[in-house]
């Protein structure tokens, strides 16, 4: 049985919002999933302002213990952490897959000029500098506009949904006017995209279900064992 593997920085994944396990069910429904969890170190980044070697030796601890549980593919759920997992990468030989990197290929696919919309300011950078990479790995230049939504992920963590998509809409709607496609940085905002699209008139993109697609077209990519 293929066993993928789960990294996660808080615990809004496992005990706010289970969108990863659910879309793992139906897209691998034979895999068996395992969770990997280090709830403080998002906190830790976020109040640093960046990932620190520490913060990034931490996601490498949760990748090499994934790796030791025998997982067959690893999926870095945190956006913020995307240094951590190039460094984690770094020490593995199982494949790591960023939750956001689809996304971030189909955004520099689709549009020159690219707004990122957060809700924790040091997601911002990392995404932007993914979506640069990818548009260069596809010989494209683009323009990538950040918004933070501040607050809005303590909300969220707080449990007021309510209060936390007006922030992320009103952002939304103040980025629009300037870009041709809205990338929704956080994996936890997914639940607006469609609401958002309309909102706005632009293409609006999150990342759960692209990145754990890319997870199964990585694994029905790989020959199986005879």
């Amino acid at each position: 049985m293929t066993k993928v593997a789960v990294l996660h920085t808080s615990m809004v994944f496992v005990s706010v919002d289970p969108v990863i396990t659910d879309l793992l069910g139906e897209l691998l429904p034979d895999a068996e999933v395992a969770h990997f969890i280090d709830s403080d170190v998002l906190r830790t980044v976020m109040r640093d302002g960046s990932v620190s070697p520490s913060s990034a030796s931490r996601l490498v601890h949760l990748a090499q213990a994934a790796e030791a549980s025998g997982a067959d593919i690893i999926l870095s759920a945190c956006s913020s952490l995307g240094p951590g997992a190039d460094a984690a990468a770094a020490t593995v030989t199982v494949p790591i897959v960023k939750i956001d990197a689809a996304m971030a290929e189909a955004a520099a696919r689709q549009g020159n000029r690219i707004g990122v919309l957060a809700t924790v300011p040091t997601t911002l950078g990392p995404t932007a500098a993914l979506i640069r990479d990818k548009a260069a790995d596809l010989g494209r230049e683009v323009d990538v506009e950040t918004r933070l939504a501040e607050g809005a992920f303590e909300l969220l963590t707080a449990g007021a949904r309510a209060e936390h998509d007006e922030l992320i809409r009103a952002a939304a709607l103040d980025l629009a006017d300037r870009v041709d496609v809205i990338v929704l940085a956080q994996a936890s905002m997914w639940r607006m995209t469609e609401g958002l699209a309309e909102a706005t008139g632009k293409p609006v993109l999150s990342s759960p279900r692209l990145g754990v697609s890319d997870v199964a077209e990585r694994l029905a990519a790989v020959e199986p064992a005879s």
